[in-house]
């Protein structure tokens, strides 16, 4: 499979073009979520190339902490990085990490915002639907280059692996699970919940909440397709991606509730309250007798009113006279 073009004497990788169609659809999204909250979307593109680097940098090297074992096995471990720096440039032949991307850029997003006083959390909600429609359309990247496939498989999905890109004790086996592209379309999926979400509970969201969900989802996403991965990065003999978003999906979850717990109490108060307010409604209305009309009642009560009014008088006129 042809993964590059020449042009004008240049190397063109089909992966590098997958990342920067996603990078710039992200961008682009950015900005009509921008203008839809009366935003200027010019500030995402002053932003965009700052992210960027943070990002392809970020992406890097976590992918240099963590290589995976096949890499491993090969000699190309951390140290062999660190002792080779071009080697550690060569991004176009792939080895980006995600979550290094998200920590990177992010971290590069919060120093812009910081220091021309934008709300964070905001712009995090804005960009969030683009960070996850970017991963859907580069990981096609990991088509071109055969990478990133999971277990053999016959479904009729399964993808063709040439033989240099299997690992050694796969060399026999051709087909295998799409990985990249499981990964593409639950990404698709979490950009069209955060749109949804972001849309119809508006009001109701905080400042950072669509991208503490974009972690929910993708965290849970990319926890499950490891167990898939064949060739999955390593610490202390653990998967080092899969524990990591699982650890990442639970406490954005933990947090989202955290920060609305104050609501969550005032309901239950309010509930509460109001049932209370409605039991002591009840035992304050006057119990009526079945079968005598609150009419007759009233009538008999003036009737014994008048009568006792008659006696009082006539006592004290006899004590008068």
């Amino acid at each position: 499979m042809i993964n590059h073009i020449n042009l004008f004497g240049l190397r063109i990788t089909f992966y590098g073009i997958a990342v920067m169609l996603g990078a710039l659809a992200a961008a682009y999204l950015a900005t009509r979520l921008a203008r839809r909250k009366g935003q200027d979307p010019e500030i995402i593109w002053d932003m965009f190339a700052w992210v960027l680097i943070g990002g392809v940098l970020g992406a890097r090297i976590w992918h240099i902490l963590t290589p995976p074992p096949s890499m491993v096995a090969a000699g190309q471990t951390t140290l062999w990085y660190l002792s080779h720096p071009i080697e550690m440039l060569q991004i176009w032949d792939g080895g980006l990490g995600i979550p290094g991307a998200i920590i990177g850029g992010g971290l590069v997003m919060y120093l812009y915002t910081r220091k021309h006083k934008y709300d964070f959390g905001m712009w995090l909600d804005m960009v969030a639907p683009g960070l996850a429609l970017a991963q859907a359309i580069g990981r096609w990247g990991n088509f071109f280059n055969q990478e990133l496939y999971g277990k053999p498989s016959n479904l009729p999905w399964a993808i063709k692996i040439d033989p240099q890109y299997r690992l050694s004790e796969y060399r026999m086996i051709e087909t295998y699970h799409p990985l990249f592209l499981y990964e593409s379309i639950w990404n698709l999926l979490n950009m069209g919940l955060l749109l949804f979400l972001g849309k119809r509970l508006e009001k109701w969201l905080k400042n950072g909440d669509l991208f503490l969900i974009y972690l929910m989802v993708y965290g849970l996403g990319r926890f499950l397709l490891e167990f898939l991965r064949l060739d999955a990065s390593q610490l202390g003999g653990i998967n080092a991606n899969q524990t990591i978003m699982g650890v990442v999906a639970l406490a954005s979850a933990a947090l989202f509730l955290w920060r609305h717990r104050e609501e969550r109490t005032t309901r239950s108060t309010t509930v509460a309250t109001s049932s209370v307010d409605k039991i002591m409604e009840k035992k304050s209305k006057p119990a009526v007798k079945k079968g005598k009309p609150p009419v007759k009642a009233t009538v008999k009560t003036t009737k014994k009113a008048t009568t006792l009014k008659t006696a009082v008088r006539k006592s004290t006129r006899a004590k008068t006279e």
